[in-house]
């Protein structure tokens, strides 16, 4: 009796490249998805970060009668003299110590993803603590010194993210929130505004830009705000 072999016949060369092709098309459709939600997670990291800020800088602001300020900075090292933090009064990474030292407990708060940033590491000795890279957002203040008045206008901005290459002129980096800043403002609101890709800067409606002054916008005519950057991960 002979004995009947079924043999099993492979792929040929053009199934091999219709599954290729397939498999191609479902990466191109699926890869985009994957990273936009990755951006959207980011992005509400970045706002739950920013209220969280947020909550510390006005209890600052009852303790100490000002947002961080250069005359503050003087205030929480007197009321604090054993705390070893370095208080500068360059970037945004020198103002937000001040939060540290009067009782914030955490660097993590202060991250946002950026192209600069890097995870804190939670080490809060001298300058190490809120080192360069573990803070995503810009501070913004009245003046080079001065603290914005947290009365006024409540659409005013205190907390930016992610601001282009760690810049002070007010653009974003359009890739980080998929083409979304983060803005916190001075009624602890937190929301993503929209970047525009002629001039990366934050489209807040009515033709007007974030960091725009003048009549019909959140600064008026008294206020031309600084931006303080933080300081880019080496």
């Amino acid at each position: 009796m002979k004995t009947k072999y079924q043999i099993r016949r492979g792929f040929t060369l053009v199934e091999l490249l219709v599954v290729i092709a397939i498999i191609a098309t479902l990466a191109g459709v699926g890869v985009p998805v994957i990273i936009a939600q990755k951006k959207k997670g980011d992005r509400s990291q970045a706002i739950n970060n920013a209220k969280e800020i947020g909550t510390a800088l006005f209890g600052f602001d009852q303790d100490f009668g000002s947002f961080p300020s250069d005359a503050t900075a003087v205030s929480v090292k007197e009321s604090n003299p054993d705390s070893t933090l370095t208080l500068g009064k360059t970037n945004s990474n020198d103002y937000f110590r001040q939060l540290l030292v009067s009782g914030l407990q955490s660097e993590k708060p202060f991250y946002a993803k950026a192209a600069y940033t890097k995870k804190p590491d939670n080490v809060m000795t001298g300058d190490k603590a809120l080192a360069a890279g573990e803070v995503g957002f810009a501070y913004i203040m009245k003046t080079d010194s001065e603290a914005l008045p947290s009365s006024g206008n409540t659409g005013r901005p205190i907390l930016v993210t992610s601001v282009f290459e760690a810049k002070t002129d007010g653009t974003f980096d359009p890739d980080v929130y998929d083409r979304m800043a983060v803005v916190q403002r001075i009624d602890n609101s937190a929301s993503a505004e929209q970047v525009r890709t002629s001039d990366k800067k934050a489209n807040v409606g009515g033709g007007k830009t974030l960091f725009e002054t003048g009549a019909d916008t959140v600064w008026g005519t008294d206020i031309t705000p600084v931006i303080k950057a933080p300081l880019k991960a080496p």
